[in-house]
């Protein structure tokens, strides 16, 4: 047995630390378990100070004594759980779950898996930062005591399974108050000149560039007018200003900027992008991956200095050191960036090389040389206006950083003709136009929010922190408050008036797309209405200021500042006394509406939130013994803004759509869907397809290819009992058997399977859940 063990959290870190260490040192991990012990077995004792008993449930006993026998004849257990708040946390829950006494105990802390780290690590162990721990225990009780207090009364008041949270719940109010300023935004017409003209350049060459009027013109006569003087205006460059600009660099990666920008980049969700960084740092090749600071240590700064120096040359080489600009930051941690510089790409899955790759040029470009452009403006007088266009242009001069990286935005702006490179002229030459064009354009709301700008949003805020934006955004999806949804747009007209020379004004109307949206959030109605709820309720949850302010008291616990059971007395009482009045005084909400009498059947149509969704209900105010109608709404209807007409439409579901080989063709849309029935069978409907408007022969075509695609799964059918059945599933063949999926044996053919060897499969059948946990394998 060995003198020294090393405890860290997964396998795949065990792994790779074990390479830097000698044959005096076991390393094991605790595969999850202790942070499991964290977050749902600590009972929160009011009475107790907020200081929760300690108990070891009984399915994870058997992982702690695992864990005992390692450590019991050890000399030292060497503590090596990540660095931050969560990561001191598990190293106190593993000294309690193990009553390891502190002698035997030594804690180190590493933000990169290396060799030199780790033994540095090693040579430079300390006690647990008690600070911290606290400051984690203080995050996890106010968390269960807004969870646990205010979801109870969601059921409640509102509809079961719904969940509130310190950080989600504010997380989804930002969507929501997105949502209704898009929905109360009212667009407004305008009209943008641009200008297309010929010049000759001081070469003698004719040369032909853009310029735009940097004002709009309200409406189609102002623009026209405008056209109309530039007939038979003259035009002229009438100032010329060059000036060097310098553009810098980006600072190194930050937890949150490395989510904005894996998404604008490469298309991550948040939660992949700290998947694949995780596996990343545990496999030594970039440093810890949570963290809000852009500080790099003078190691890493000299590594970079000799990577660009070596691929660069000196001109495109300098240090910066960069100034974080969060005041709750941790100075001590690193801003992400590679292990070793000299790896320019990594071995792994695609995603892991794309990630590396994003974060070796976002490291390597930080200590480069900023870029230097030439920027011109030159701005053209109307002869018979007082308007000016104006010609922006760029050139790099030196490309600096620009040679390895450039910061993408989530600006979505295309108007603008600024950039390019204009034609060598002088201040007062003369220039005519080939063509000028006043194109209608409109005003545009805020964009929904993607996750990136979602994270960037709470960054600002100072709402959650490095380790909070990613389970955040998945449990607000998971809990169904907000969905990620592709929106095709509506078609719009617009018209553009263009004027070429020695011709009339012509006028033309063209179409295009407007609204559409990929990849964006979108609140379900539920969202709003438990919004509304929580704000009229809980305004003080809800209030961003008071979120920020709560972290802040949390950075401070961890600093040693304050104290835990002041700041938790603080919250807990005055929260506890609104949780009772809401209580025993609130009404329940359900978003109701009634929207007016259908006048057909003289029935109330009004919408409100039901056990399964947001409905609409067609109520005979005259028979009271009379069952109400109901519809779903469809997934973009809201609530608080559908009309009665588009509610009745709701009603024409299911739909007859006539007959196909004898048997009646409706649509429909159920629990899961949009669909067409046909002989008692069910046939999902794609994107393209709507319920309300398919046609007989396109659900024809949607029968046909689900038949289709049907035979192409079945193997077999078994004759003497058709509920056994041999299919092509997503990962191979396996057997249906009623309700039942089995996987079938790989030593025998799919097809040779008798009904006699498939009825001894099910008999056979143990499920998944009934089955013995897998443990990892204990390090020798």
């Amino acid at each position: 047995m060995s003198k020294n063990v090393v405890i860290v959290e997964s396998p795949a870190k065990a792994s790779t630390i074990e390479k830097f260490l000698g044959k005096d040192f076991l390393v094991t991990s605790c595969y999850g378990h202790i942070r499991d012990l964290e977050k749902k077995d600590m009972g929160i004792d009011i009475k107790n100070n907020f200081n929760p008993k300690y108990i070891i449930p009984e399915d994870k006993k058997a992982v702690v004594r695992e864990l005992k026998k390692l450590t019991k004849k050890a000399d030292t257990v060497w503590l090596a759980t990540d660095e931050d708040r969560e990561g001191e946390a598990i190293s106190w829950h593993l000294k309690e779950a193990l009553e390891l006494p502190d002698k035997k105990i030594k804690r180190i802390v590493f933000d990169e898996i290396t060799k030199s780290a780790i033994l540095n690590a090693v040579k430079n162990p300390r006690g647990i930062n008690y600070n911290l721990v606290e400051a984690q225990q203080s995050r996890r009780i106010l968390d269960r005591l807004v969870g646990f207090e205010i979801s109870p009364i969601l059921w409640r008041k509102i509809k079961p399974n719904l969940s509130a949270g310190r950080v989600q719940s504010v997380a989804v109010r930002l969507i929501v108050d997105r949502e209704r300023e898009i929905d109360a935004f009212t667009s407004v017409a305008r009209y943008k000149v641009i200008g297309s003209f010929i010049c000759v350049d001081c070469n003698g060459k004719k040369s032909t560039f853009k310029a735009e009027l940097p004002q709009y013109f309200k409406t189609e006569k102002e623009a026209e007018d405008f056209l109309n003087k530039c007939k038979d205006a003259e035009f002229a460059i009438s100032s010329l200003e060059k000036k060097p600009v310098k553009k810098f660099p980006a600072a190194p990666f930050t937890t949150s900027t490395l989510q904005q920008e894996a998404s604008r980049k490469l298309y991550f969700s948040v939660a992949r992008t700290m998947l694949v960084a995780q596996k990343l740092y545990e496999a030594g090749k970039i440093t810890y991956m949570r963290t809000d600071s852009f500080h790099l240590a003078d190691q890493a700064l000299d590594a970079a200095e000799k990577q660009i120096l070596q691929d660069f040359g000196k001109r495109y080489s300098e240090k910066r050191k960069y100034k974080t600009r969060s005041k709750t930051a941790q100075e001590a941690h690193e801003a992400i960036r590679p292990s070793d510089f000299s790896k320019v790409s990594v071995t792994g899955s695609k995603e892991e090389k794309a990630l590396y790759d994003l974060i070796w040029k976002r490291t390597i470009a930080s200590q480069m040389s900023e870029a230097q452009i030439e920027r011109t403006i030159a701005k053209i007088s109307i002869s018979n206006s007082s308007e000016n266009f104006v010609a922006k242009g760029e050139v790099i001069k030196f490309d600096g950083f620009l040679k390895v990286y450039m910061e993408s935005t989530d600006e979505e702006n295309g108007e603008s003709e600024d950039g390019g490179l204009l034609p060598n002229f002088k201040e007062g030459s003369k220039i005519r136009f080939e063509l000028i064009a006043a194109t209608e354009r409109f005003t545009r709301p805020s964009a929904r929010f993607t996750e990136a700008s979602l994270v960037k949003k709470l960054e600002e805020l100072g709402i959650g922190r490095p380790s909070t934006y990613a389970p955040t955004i998945s449990t607000i999806q998971r809990r169904g408050y907000i969905h990620k949804e592709e929106r095709l747009g509506t078609e719009r007209e617009y018209k553009v008036l263009k004027l070429e020379p020695n011709k009339k004004l012509k006028k033309e109307v063209r179409t295009e797309i407007t609204g559409a949206d990929k990849g964006k959030l979108f609140p379900d109605n539920i969202a709003m209405i438990v919004t509304d709820f929580l704000i009229e309720h809980f305004p003080r949850i809800m209030d961003y200021k008071f979120t920020a302010h709560i972290e802040q008291e949390l950075d401070e616990i961890a600093n040693g500042e304050i104290d835990k059971k002041v700041m938790l007395d603080e919250f807990y009482f005055p929260f506890k006394k609104k949780v009772d009045h809401t209580i025993e005084n609130s009404e329940r909400a359900s978003g109701q509406r009634i929207l007016g009498i259908d006048p057909n059947s003289g029935k109330q149509v009004s919408v409100r939130m039901a056990r399964f969704g947001a409905v609409a209900q067609l109520t005979d105010l005259k028979d009271e013994d009379a069952k109400p109608q109901y519809a779903g709404l469809r997934k973009e209807q809201k609530l608080e803004s559908i009309t009665l007409e588009e509610a009745l439409i709701l009603f024409e579901l299911p739909r007859t759509l006539g007959e196909y080989e004898d048997k009646e063709v409706t649509a429909a849309i159920g629990r899961f869907g949009p669909y067409v029935k046909h002989n008692g069978k069910f046939s999902s409907l794609k994107k393209e397809y709507d319920p309300y408007t398919i046609s007989l022969d396109e659900a024809i075509e949607v029968i046909e290819a689900k038949r289709k695609s049907d035979k192409e799964k079945t193997i077999k059918i078994f004759d003497e009992d058709p509920k056994y059945k041999i299919l092509n599933g997503r990962w191979g063949p396996y057997l249906r058997a009623g309700n039942k999926n089995i996987r079938l044996p790989k030593d025998k053919e799919p097809d040779s399977f008798t009904l006699e060897e498939c009825i001894e499969l099910v008999e056979n059948y143990v499920p998944a859940k009934s089955r013995p946990k897998k443990r990892g394998k204990k390090k020798q």
